[in-house]
């Protein structure tokens, strides 16, 4: 889908109804899908229901719940050549990124993260949690930006902006804080730091949850994005924030990204952690592509996965997401923007089956942006995406043709032609 054509989309009105004929649900079904007012309308045995204004033949096609994005930062991304990281570790990204954040002004901002937006749709992702940073250099320029784009891209996808700071507790940080307030008043979705990263890791988790209960905002959270084989108390911060979130009163508001240490820890100490974490309603994005990028780069060989522990959160009951994190930039040279990519890697790396792993990616995803779930029921949201494929397991591994629909209308098709053998 090129820009042109989501503009031309999304400049038609809604139609009344839409008829999805022919449909193959995940568990075999096919099926007639008729979507009205944004919403799942009626699901019927395949030709059973008598189109409205608009059909859309699925022959062929798996429908599903449309995916989600849970994590990403499109304030950083296409930065690849500009901000090179040749030694590929998450220290030597965050020290290429701050060296050209000051030269990136408004507009830049705005034009990269709205190319990363369009390929986040075109892939199926209707709903996108992206963080952006505020740091000394550009302040709150990327935050003005992304609250631009999130109204820009409103009528094809639900975008949720995360103000990002790094090193909250420091006494030089004291403009960062007054911005993240700022930010705050400008009207950000969630608010987000890096405790790991900060002088005082537990101080930093009590602050920001204190302004996640003050500002009514949910918060998420950098946590412990390190292999910490040695169990430095540092990177073992989980605990703790699961204790301080059932002090709060903040079950179900928060969210811990990355979690890589809990990946190196002993499996009894996985579980505890985990079912803290279930108990106090903390969701977890995993973050395989990045993560498996920046991570263990110390290691020649044997090199350990950078990954949390996914199975010890799926058993534990914790609210499970896969993000994609960073499109080709100084973080990950790679990444298109896609979660099926994610989920194959949950697959891959993750030895997550396709059906939990596409779960992480929509279910668990929107759980984790607080947004109601989507099942091909009456009553619920028409954020739904359709895959010419057999089976999940071919939809994850290989996705061709998709057609995306978002508040009950299609907002991207994507072809594909071969030629040859």
């Amino acid at each position: 889908m090129t820009g042109a054509e989501v503009g031309r989309r999304t400049g038609n009105a809604r139609p009344s109804s839409l008829l999805l004929r022919n449909a193959t649900s995940a568990d075999g079904r096919r099926l007639d899908v008729r979507l009205t007012g944004g919403l799942i309308d009626r699901v019927a045995d395949a030709g059973t229901l008598t189109p409205g204004e608009e059909a859309v033949d699925l022959g062929g096609f798996l429908l599903l719940p449309a995916p989600a994005e849970p994590h990403a930062h499109y304030d950083t991304a296409l930065l690849r050549e500009r901000a090179p990281n040749p030694s590929g570790t998450l220290e030597a990204a965050i020290a290429a990124w701050e060296s050209v954040a000051s030269s990136a002004d408004f507009d830049d901002f705005v034009a990269r993260a709205e190319a990363v937006a369009r390929m986040a749709v075109t892939k199926g992702a209707t709903a996108v949690r992206t963080h952006v940073g505020i740091y000394p250099g550009h302040g709150l320029t990327a935050v003005k930006a992304l609250i631009e784009v999130r109204e820009r891209v409103r009528p094809w996808l639900d975008l949720q902006v995360v103000a990002l700071t790094v090193r909250y507790t420091t006494p030089e940080a004291e403009q960062v804080r007054e911005w993240l307030r700022e930010a705050v008043t400008l009207g950000v979705d969630v608010v987000g730091g890096c405790p790991h990263l900060d002088p005082a890791p537990r101080t930093c988790i009590d602050a920001f949850l204190a302004l996640a209960a003050d500002s009514s905002l949910p918060v998420d959270l950098h946590m412990d994005e390190t292999l910490n084989l040695e169990s430095d108390p540092k990177f073992d911060n989980l605990p703790y924030l699961a204790r301080r979130v059932r002090e709060s009163g903040l079950q179900g508001r928060v969210t811990a990204s990355h979690c890589v240490s809990l990946g190196t820890q002993p499996l009894e100490k996985a579980k505890d952690t985990a079912a803290d974490l279930a108990d106090a309603g903390v969701a977890v994005v995993c973050n395989p592509q990045t993560n498996l990028s920046l991570q263990a780069r110390e290691f020649e060989t044997a090199k350990p996965r950078g990954l949390t522990a996914v199975g010890p959160l799926l058993s534990a009951g914790v609210v499970l997401a896969g993000g994609g994190d960073n499109v080709q930039d100084p973080f990950n040279p790679m990444g298109r923007a896609d979660p099926l990519e994610t989920g194959s890697l949950l697959v891959t790396a993750g030895h997550l089956t396709s059906e939990e792993a596409y779960r992480a990616v929509s279910a668990g995803a929107r759980a984790a942006m607080g947004l109601p779930e989507v099942r091909l029921e009456p009553g619920h949201p028409a954020e739904l995406l359709a895959l010419r494929a057999a089976s999940l397991d071919q939809a994850v591994a290989d996705p061709t043709d998709r057609l995306v629909i978002h508040q009950g209308r299609v907002v991207s098709r994507t072809t594909v032609t071969r030629q040859g053998p």
